[in-house]
């Protein structure tokens, strides 16, 4: 073989082997990226499923730590390469993210910078306090309980609404509502706003205007009667009973505001030093409905009390068999009858 065909042939060798080497480095390269974008990623220990909070304003470098603190991912170093060929530090939105397990790299960048988060479901119930409320909805979504309590105080603001800060509480009706995480206060306002409204249909406005009342007055009677009785089945009779004080234009006498008056709900028996409290929730003292609701009501109730019982009962009091049931009265007499029994009763269990 001439000296020129040896050369040759040793260029074309030399030639394939760098063909050679660079495929199988590209392969390796290929098949590097592939395990980074489809190799899971996302563990979460024995649950399948799992979330990730991104807040408002949060950065990439905040996604990275929010991740890293709950273990989620196996290889952060690989979720940042591919996140950021991806531009997703360019893309973060905030919102409340369902993560499952061995998810990988590409399919979770795909779903945090998609925006598609998984609505919270949110529930509120046994309520007696703005500021059990406030701690209550910010345990659920982003807006802390400082935002909530704010605009729960703010006139000027509650205006908009056609609610003032003593009657705010009427317009929250317990229920499971679907909401992103990352809601505001003010759009949970506009949310539960538009929820009342809903709820306060035609058919329901006409059976307030029936009894007498406005919407917001029937809520206030309903956190009445859900604070004297856990029982529903006579929730339309003590309802019945209070509409005809208000009738008669006598004292409402309900214990459970004097309770709230005093913001103890440990009180479980009123003394006279206890109606003596000068509030407008004393409706020993004052006359008429309190000024806003003592307690979030229920649907239900505030369907009891549109639908109260008519009868002719005045008075009422717990029962002496401590069953939670009560005993109601049509005269004064009767009713003082049923309330020594009453009395007797705690006594002997001694109940102050």
């Amino acid at each position: 073989m001439s000296r020129s065909k040896k050369k040759s042939s040793l260029l074309s060798k030399i030639v394939v082997t760098i063909i050679l080497l660079v495929l199988i480095a590209g392969s390796i390269a290929a098949y590097k990226i592939y395990e980074i974008m489809f190799k899971p990623n996302v563990k979460l220990g024995d649950k399948q499923t799992a979330y990730v909070c991104v807040p408002t304003g949060a950065t990439f470098d905040d996604v990275i730590n929010i991740l890293n603190k709950d273990k989620f991912i196996i290889d952060p170093n690989t979720f940042k390469w591919l996140a950021e060929i991806k531009k997703y530090p360019e893309k973060v939105k905030p919102g409340r993210y369902q993560l499952t397990a061995n998810m990988n790299n590409n399919e979770l960048i795909n779903l945090l910078r998609s925006g598609k988060q998984k609505p919270v479901k949110l529930v509120f119930n046994n309520i007696r306090t703005k500021e059990q409320f406030a701690g209550r909805i910010a345990d659920q979504i982003e807006a802390d309980s400082l935002s909530i309590i704010n605009i729960l105080n703010n006139n000027s603001f509650l205006e908009k609404y056609n609610f003032t800060s003593q009657n705010v509480m009427v317009m929250f009706i317990p229920n499971t509502y679907e909401i992103y995480w990352n809601t505001s206060a003010v759009k949970f306002f506009d949310r539960m706003n538009h929820e009342y409204i809903k709820f306060w249909n035609k058919e329901r406005i006409d059976k307030a205007a029936s009894v007498g009342l406005t919407a917001v007055e029937v809520s206030i009677l309903a956190s009445i009667v859900q604070s004297e009785t856990t029982k529903k089945d006579e929730m339309s009779r003590i309802a019945g009973a209070y509409i005809n004080r208000l009738n008669k234009g006598m004292l409402l006498q309900a214990d459970p505001t004097v309770v709230y008056a005093w913001g103890d709900f440990s009180i479980r028996r009123l003394l006279k030093k206890h109606l003596e409290i000068d509030s407008p929730f004393n409706t020993y003292k004052y006359s008429g409905l309190p000024p806003g609701p003592i307690t979030i009501s229920e649907a239900s109730t505030i369907d009891k009390v549109l639908n109260y019982e008519k009868h002719d009962y005045i008075f009422f009091c717990a029962r002496e068999d401590l069953s939670g049931y009560h005993a109601f009265a049509k005269t004064l007499a009767e009713h003082s009858a049923n309330a020594r029994k009453y009395q007797r009763a705690l006594d002997k269990l001694n109940i102050k």
